[in-house]
């Protein structure tokens, strides 16, 4: 496994891991210190400097957008809420196509307000998705479906596993897996039993879009923000890496931390230089 930071199967920065000590801005700033080159940024960050600005800082350092987080939540309880979320993900599509981002996340979505429908739930997803999807293509951005950790399905994913993403793909891009695919997150996904099958699954169909790292924390005290550094916790992360490359994905490692207690509470360059250590040592 290349320890390199640069080029393709190098280190990403998801912004969210300093969000709490950096605007964009000084994020990039901060990362290209370290010899950083590819972020995700959030969307919520993007807007805060605007976007235009968001634009003009990839272009001046070439600067490598693994993904843009975020778009979906394609459920809601009523027709107007759906097309809201429809045009809302609309702009995102624009959005990450000013920063030729590599793909656009999507975190779909839970159960409606007052819903026990979880199958009804996914199909307003898989709806949502179809919506989307012509418009994606024409802006040239690719929609990475992230299956969350099943403690996630009431309120923000009800797409729980790799399997259930890959076949919403093949439902709606049938032999396409450039347009639509996935971001496998090691921390929503480690415990699946069908991993290493699925993991390959994807990579046959070209649908591995996007990877990220951190690590999942024995015990974890907050359902969500409290990811651990690579290596402070028990996923597997260097065999994870190995069955992503043996799949044929050779992009970016983007670490993803959200930690309220813990990382963003530290420097951003130390959290920065902690991320590059754990890269190449795990």
């Amino acid at each position: 496994m290349s320890a390199a930071l640069g080029g393709r199967g190098g280190l990403s920065i998801n912004l969210a891991t300093i969000r709490e000590q950096c605007d964009m801005s000084e994020a990039v700033d901060a990362c290209l210190r370290h010899s950083i080159s590819a972020i995700s940024p959030w969307r919520d960050q993007i807007a805060a400097i605007g976007l235009d600005t968001a634009a003009r800082l990839v272009r001046e350092h070439d600067l490598t957008v693994t993904g843009v987080c975020r778009g979906g939540m394609f459920t809601a309880s009523d027709a107007a809420g759906r097309r809201a979320a429809i045009d809302d993900n609309m702009r995102a599509i624009d959005e990450a196509a000013s920063l030729n981002a590599d793909c656009l996340v999507l975190v779909v979505g839970g159960l409606p307000d007052g819903s026990r429908d979880i199958a009804g739930a996914r199909q307003m997803v898989t709806d949502g998705i179809g919506a989307v999807l012509d418009h994606a293509r024409a802006a040239a951005v690719p929609l990475a479906i992230e299956p969350l950790h099943p403690m996630y399905a009431a309120d923000r994913c009800c797409v729980n596993t790799l399997s259930q993403a890959l076949d919403m793909c093949d439902t709606l891009a049938p032999g396409n897996g450039g347009d639509l695919g996935l971001a496998i997150d090691a921390y929503h996904v480690w415990w699946d039993p069908e991993l290493a099958a699925q993991i390959a699954r994807a990579g046959r169909e070209g649908r591995i879009l996007a990877h990220h790292i951190c690590d999942w924390l024995v015990p974890t005290q907050d359902l969500l923000l409290d990811r651990g550094m690579m290596g402070d916790g028990i996923i597997d992360l260097s065999g994870f890496r190995d069955m992503i490359e043996k799949a044929g994905f050779s992009g970016h490692q983007e670490v993803e931390i959200f930690s309220a207690e813990n990382w963003w509470k530290r420097d951003a360059d130390l959290v920065l230089e902690t991320c590059i250590a754990r890269y190449r040592a795990i």
